[in-house]
């Protein structure tokens, strides 16, 4: 389908070149974590305000790297911001399932788990909807970048896991 790659090179092209929630955010009340990527030198800076009810009311990124891993880090910042902890959990889980669809759609030989923390094939959950997330999809057929996409995610994640430590101390 070249008209629909075309888009989706589009819309990765728009947000590296204007990237979405660019900055930062004071800290504290502000989680601020840092994510490399030692095989290409990829940076993401994650900074996550998440409310008392868990929900995420800021988030601004910083960075360098490539147009994988920073247009997949502004499309992230712009997919959570507003949602609970739960759906951002819910939509990560997602975007890794995404991001770990090998051999079944592909053709090729199973390089299964990439996105899996525990080495097991991520599986999405029911109903999440990706959105222009999905551009990303075709990055599954360059195994190495898998790491540049989901850079950003697994930043992400341990902004959340800080954000709730420190709410749990808090309270």
């Amino acid at each position: 389908m070249p008209g629909l790659e075309d888009l989706y090179r589009e819309i990765i092209l728009d947000h590296y070149r204007s990237p979405r929630n660019r900055g930062e955010l004071e800290t504290p009340p502000a989680t601020r974590v840092e994510g490399f990527n030692p095989l290409c030198g990829d940076e993401i800076v994650v900074f996550l305000d998440v409310d008392d009810t868990g929900t995420v009311t800021d988030i601004r990124i910083g960075g360098t790297g490539c147009s994988i891993s920073q247009s997949s880090a502004s499309m992230m910042s712009a997919a959570v911001k507003g949602k609970t902890i739960a759906e951002v959990e819910d939509l990560t889980q997602a975007f890794k399932a995404m991001m770990s669809i090998h051999e079944s759609s592909l053709g090729g030989e199973a390089a299964a788990g990439e996105a899996g923390a525990d080495g097991d094939a991520v599986e999405a959950p029911a109903g999440v909807k990706l959105g222009d997330l999905e551009a990303l999809q075709g990055v599954v057929k360059f195994p190495v970048r898998i790491k540049c996409a989901t850079l950003s995610w697994n930043t992400l994640a341990q902004a959340l896991d800080e954000a709730e430590a420190g709410a749990s101390a808090d309270g």
